[in-house]
């Protein structure tokens, strides 16, 4: 077995982190134990206070079932939750009504210490179509009742959808005011995009300044196992997230705050970072992410490695792709900044996606009956400049423009094989926006590939505006952007075999409790005809 001094000497030796020495490092990780399987566990643990701080979630649902997740912690910011080092009985039960009088399904799971104490049940042989209750006991406490639904059948081509997706959700930037307007829409799921928690520590206050954030981070930057559970734990707490999360299921997954800011595959956004340091604190980060979200087993992690693209299918309706940007890139070109579409963002070997991850797409895309194909991703892939240098456009290197051949592949891909109604979900950049995608964005005269609705923040930036300064610049510079807007909310859909219509909505003042949401926008495609247009 490779030790971490072997790799890093190895890692030294090859000049930064090759395949093989990632492997290796994922067999030397992957040696500690996870799951600490064990003849017994407590039965009736005593707690001092309740366990169920972090409430409930469900999550990946399909036809006949799906994730139940839950986390004992009665001390949610301690990095083990405040509990013991022993395994505890977790029964749950699954029922038709909301007053569980009709159990459907039971059973005890266990809570490890090495997963800190979080539960994932995995239910199948339920119903399809329907909604379900479900709720833990641990010892004499009992959780929160969540609320949960079973995809449809495979074969049945629903009505109608209605879904909301969201990102970016900085603890210290705002309230989340957004969870609670999402909460009184009646939807189907929730797909989360990326930057569930930020990584920083607290904001640090400039002489004379006056502090801009209304809450606060706990502890310095994370790095540990129990810094990334502390402030996933945190940020757990708010009763409007883990409100939202007890209301219907959840796809998520992330962008770079979970980890850290803009990094790429095992490369950190900071220079001189040691290379193994940095999968070490990239492996205690995936972990935290496992325990605190409803993820199946097959999505666990070896070490600094997670498996988390995968997909779901609303019947016919509408079939799921959620995509990883983030774990699989090569590094950003150019040094991460924001630069013209040089010779290094035309890289051909840039990717995003990772050649495993590419294949698989392209695989569901060509076996997909949904009429509706769904691309719930990350970063934006419209070609867009937010301003010019010298006259000329300059783009993000973060973003799909810094891949631009292989994004460029991927609209051909979709063109050549006359993928049905693709539609690309997109977080991250704090900003609503609606973009019409082609294989080249910057020959507006060629046809429209698919659609693009891009969410703002629930938080991050603190409060924005409706018409920025450069609205009319920005439109006017890009001609694959239809809408553009920079307030904070998430983006409503409502889905059906004919449309499928985006509702922008926004919060009015995330800095106090309570803020108003209203629709400030929405945007509609027709099935068949890949374009945006006001709804």
């Amino acid at each position: 077995m490779l030790d971490y001094e072997s790799l890093r000497t190895a890692v030294q030796s090859e000049g930064g982190v090759s395949r093989r020495a990632m492997l290796a490092y994922s067999a030397a990780l992957g040696s500690l134990p996870l799951l600490g399987r064990t003849s017994w566990a407590e039965t009736r643990p005593a707690f001092a206070s309740d366990p169920f701080t972090l409430g409930v979630a469900s999550g990946d649902p399909t036809s006949d079932g799906m994730v139940l997740w839950t986390r004992l912690a009665p001390a949610p910011l301690d990095p083990n939750g405040g509990m013991p080092t022993t395994p505890v009985e977790v029964p749950w039960e699954v029922a038709e009504d909301d007053a569980l009088n009709h159990v459907v399904r039971k059973g005890t799971a266990t809570a490890t210490p090495q997963l800190g104490h979080a539960v994932h049940v995995e239910v199948d042989g339920l119903k399809p179509d329907r909604w379900y209750w479900y709720r833990f006991r641990a010892g004499d406490a009992q959780s929160p009742v969540g609320r949960t639904r079973t995809f449809p059948a495979p074969d049945v081509m629903p009505a109608k959808l209605a879904f909301a997706f969201a990102s970016c959700q900085h603890y210290e930037h705002g309230y989340y005011t957004a969870y609670e307007g999402m909460a009184g829409d009646d939807l189907d799921l929730v797909v989360h995009l990326g930057d569930y928690i930020y990584e920083k520590g607290p904001y640090k206050l400039r002489k004379g300044e006056k502090d801009p954030n209304v809450r606060k981070h706990v502890g310095g930057e994370i790095e540990s196992l129990g810094d990334y559970r502390v402030r996933h734990s945190l940020y757990r707490s708010d009763p409007l997230l883990h409100g939202m999360h007890a209301q219907c299921p959840w796809i998520v997954t992330w962008d770079d705050h979970e980890v850290d800011n803009n990094y790429a595959d095992g490369t950190s956004e900071e220079k001189r970072v040691d290379p193994v340091d940095f999968l070490l604190r990239r492996a205690n980060a995936y972990q935290a992410y496992y325990e605190m979200m409803p993820l199946r087993k097959r999505s666990m992690p070896s070490g600094p490695n997670m498996r988390l693209y995968r997909g779901a299918d609303f019947g016919r309706l509408a079939r799921f792709l959620t995509l990883d940007t983030r774990q699989h890139r090569s590094d950003q070109p150019n040094d991460d900044g924001k630069t013209p579409l040089n010779a290094d963002a035309l890289n051909p070997s840039n990717t995003m996606l990772g050649a495993d991850q590419r294949r698989w797409l392209e695989r569901r895309l060509i076996d997909s009956s949904a009429n509706w194909n769904v691309l719930a991703q990350q970063v934006m892939m419209g070609t867009v400049a937010r301003f010019e240098k010298d006259g000329v456009p300059m783009y993000s290197m973060d973003q799909w423009p810094g891949y631009a051949a292989e994004r460029a592949a991927l609209m051909r891909f979709l063109q050549d094989r006359r993928v049905p109604n693709p539609v690309v979900l997109t977080g991250d950049i704090h900003c609503n926006w609606a973009n019409e995608l082609r294989v080249d964005d910057l020959k507006p005269e060629t046809p429209i590939v698919a659609s693009e609705f891009v969410g703002t923040s629930i938080t991050s930036g603190g409060n924005g505006v409706d018409r920025a300064d450069d609205h009319d610049a920005t439109l006017s510079a890009n001609p694959c952007v239809r809408y553009y807007n920079r307030e904070r909310g998430y983006v409503r859909c409502t889905v059906t075999p004919d449309a499928w219509v985006s509702d922008y909505m926004v919060v009015d003042d995330v800095q106090r409790p309570g803020g108003n949401v209203t629709k400030r926008a929405s945007y509609a495609v027709e099935s068949g005809k890949p374009g945006v247009s006001p709804a």
